[in-house]
């Protein structure tokens, strides 16, 4: 019987969330290209809340090895790639970004979010090996930021109209520009974690039943 020590990986409550927000992007585009896009959102705003708290979590653990600091680091990005950079490149593109201009934005959006992941990387690698608080700063806007930013810029449909598309590429390209350009946000507390999830929940509602 193969136990978890002859398997490649570090396995441990750690990274649970990490999952489930990448088994929550994978049913969202499968729900995507079944034509349930309104619903895949829910998906994008699951995956959202599983990165908010997967950091915490992993922090509770005492005693973690530097091995398992660096795949934790290494996991967290290789999963936001595909929850918040190819899953919402996927919904744009069923929602109407199917042009030549389309494509080259969603294109350059994901572009840009592995780029600063891996700047992430070896940045957080350095920072790790100097202290082990938490980070007060994000440089530039983080990628996880599209699982607020898409469900909220969605409820503006009705209002938009026509001009929705047109919107939603400039959107889209304001979003993936913010990914690279150097400048210091400083990571919110629980107060308005709190306060964005709780918009991003009637927003979903919104869409979902009005």
């Amino acid at each position: 019987m193969i136990g978890v020590y002859d398997m490649i990986g570090f396995y441990s409550y750690t990274v649970v969330l990490t999952y489930m927000g990448l088994a929550s992007a994978a049913l969202g585009m499968i729900l995507t290209v079944q034509g349930f896009a309104k619903y895949a959102l829910f998906c994008l705003a699951f995956s959202g809340l599983c990165d908010m708290f997967d950091g915490k979590v992993a922090r509770t653990k005492p005693n973690r090895t530097e091995d398992e600091k660096r795949f934790g680091i290494q996991i967290d990005s290789l999963c936001d790639v595909v929850c918040f950079g190819a899953f919402p490149m996927i919904l744009c593109y069923s929602m109407g970004m199917r042009g030549i201009a389309g494509v080259c934005i969603l294109v350059f959006y994901l572009t840009a979010g592995v780029i600063r992941l891996a700047f992430f990387n070896v940045m957080e690698e350095h920072r790790q090996d100097e202290t082990d608080e938490a980070r007060k700063y994000y440089q530039g806007l983080p990628i996880t930021s599209i699982s607020i930013i898409l469900p909220l810029f969605c409820t503006l449909r009705p209002l938009l109209g026509h001009r929705f598309l047109s919107e939603l590429h400039i959107c889209i390209l304001t979003v993936g520009l913010l990914f690279i350009i150097n400048f210091q946000l400083r990571k919110p507390g629980w107060k308005l974690l709190s306060f964005f999830i709780a918009l991003v929940a009637v927003a979903l509602a919104k869409i979902y039943f009005f």
